[in-house]
């Protein structure tokens, strides 16, 4: 199969699908690989590594979407390559399609097989617990006084104790955030509404000052709290949140929201995704960091690590057939999105109001 990778084109998005070492191995298994030029380099890779490696070059997006019939990204399908997309494509990408009509509207138009990438990681992404790393990290940044925080120390000094976070939810993010917080000495609450998720997080972190609860108990920690994190993945049908706008007058001076989930008027109501260009805005007085790529700018190891992952993926596809490879792999196959116009992920359907045709009818109507 003829496999492109284009150029990352969001903002700030130093990501590549993948590596030269995971395009010597389709390569090896008789495809061919197109890259953009320059796709790799805020990833440490060479145009010159993905040709020793095998891959052929092209000079714009254009010319790859044309030799191309899979088209492999990290990052969404924006305006500029809508018109570059032909029915006979599979766009394997992180599409989060039930909150863009829009991007959803040309895969439709276009009448190709997508698949939303961010469903198909049986264990979570890998670049989830970068995202609750970095996630965390900005937050210490934002409590600097200089950056309108608190002015609390990460560490406790002169009688003063250290600043304190609280951590909504500890999947593959939480966990990230955790373990940038647990050894700078930040006083972490950590919340998660399943037992064993909090079990396990309270022997990982006995010795340290983390404190252990059920989500039920938010309001008796958040009001005192430095920083925010969220990491819990709200569905997108919702219309409750965990910390209504209500809430934000009542938390402390200075305090910072940083949503890692980035879900829009999600867990967290009043959040909205924002760029590294224009990473924070401010409502009733409290800091937000939304920002909707942050494993971007740590590309070097997100872009390792994302291919690692897909790379079985895009080698089935590749080796069998789109659809051939979604029927024999269930994780593949809850990222299918649409194929020849129709809509297929249940989520996108139902709250953008599109018929959708159920993935186990599309499944007994292709074999």
């Amino acid at each position: 199969m003829k496999i492109g990778i284009p150029r990352e084109i969001k903002a700030q998005e130093g990501r590549v699908a993948l590596l030269p070492r995971h395009i010597k191995t389709l390569i090896e298994a008789g495809h061919t690989v197109y890259l953009e030029k320059d796709a790799g380099l805020l990833s440490a890779a060479s145009n010159e590594d993905y040709v020793t490696a095998g891959a052929i070059l092209v000079d714009t997006a254009a010319e790859l979407f044309e030799q191309a019939t899979l088209i492999v990204k990290v990052k969404e399908i924006l305006e500029p390559e809508f018109a570059l997309l032909r029915a006979d494509h599979i766009i394997f990408t992180n599409i989060h399609a039930a909150l863009d009509a829009e991007q959803l509207d040309a895969l439709l138009t276009a009448k190709c097989l997508a698949i939303s990438a961010e469903n198909t990681h049986k264990f979570g992404s890998p670049n989830c617990p970068l995202a609750g790393e970095v996630g965390a990290f900005e937050a210490i940044r934002m409590t600097m006084a200089q950056n309108g925080g608190t002015g609390r120390h990460f560490m406790s000094h002169f009688g003063e104790p250290a600043a304190k976070a609280v951590v909504i939810g500890l999947g593959n993010v939480g966990q990230g955030s955790l373990r940038t917080l647990v050894p700078f000495g930040i006083r972490t609450v950590a919340l998660d509404i399943y037992e064993g998720a909090r079990k396990s997080i309270a022997m990982q972190y006995h010795n340290a000052p983390v404190t252990v609860g059920d989500v039920s108990e938010l309001e008796d920690h958040i009001y005192d709290a430095d920083m925010i994190i969220n990491c819990v993945l709200w569905p997108k049908h919702r219309k409750d949140h965990l910390i209504p706008r209500s809430m934000l007058k009542k938390l402390k001076r200075g305090a910072c929201i940083v949503d890692v989930s980035c879900d829009t008027a999600g867990a967290i109501e009043t959040s909205r995704a924002t760029s590294w260009a224009d990473p924070e805005y401010t409502v009733d007085g409290i800091r937000h960091f939304v920002v909707d790529n942050i494993p971007g700018s740590v590309p070097v190891t997100a872009s390792a690590g994302y291919g690692e992952a897909i790379l079985p993926k895009i080698l089935a596809i590749a080796d069998k057939g789109a659809e051939q490879a979604i029927r024999e792999d269930e994780w593949l196959a809850k990222g299918l999105t649409c194929i020849g116009g129709e809509l297929i992920l249940e989520e996108a359907g139902i709250y953008q109001n599109k018929p959708f045709t159920p993935l186990c009818d599309w499944v007994k109507r292709s074999v």
